[in-house]
């Protein structure tokens, strides 16, 4: 948790004033997916420029979902996990 003084609230404080819990939750989604996708990559040991040639997905849009900097589709998402021996799954919620 961050505090800001010149603000007086947290991070987790500012973000919920600015965003609704769905977005909060659809980020957090997008978040945890793109680490597992990187921690995928990194316990393979393969270079971005290797994901690329096994999936056929160019490296600068594998960095560009690495870096958050993109929403891929979910068929790309699909391609570049795929070589990493990964799939997406539909579970339940958890809630807390």
């Amino acid at each position: 948790m961050m505090n800001n003084s010149a603000l007086g609230r947290t991070w987790e404080e500012l973000e919920k004033e600015i965003f609704t819990p769905e977005e909060i939750a659809a980020s957090d989604l997008r978040v945890a997916i793109i680490g597992e996708l990187i921690k995928a990559r990194q316990e393979k040991g393969i270079s971005q420029k290797k994901l690329e040639e096994l999936s056929g997905v160019k490296q600068p849009v594998i960095a560009r979902m690495e870096k958050g900097s993109t929403s891929p589709r979910l068929d790309t998402v699909l391609k570049v996990l795929a070589p990493l021996g990964k799939t997406l799954a539909i579970v339940p919620i958890e809630h807390e």
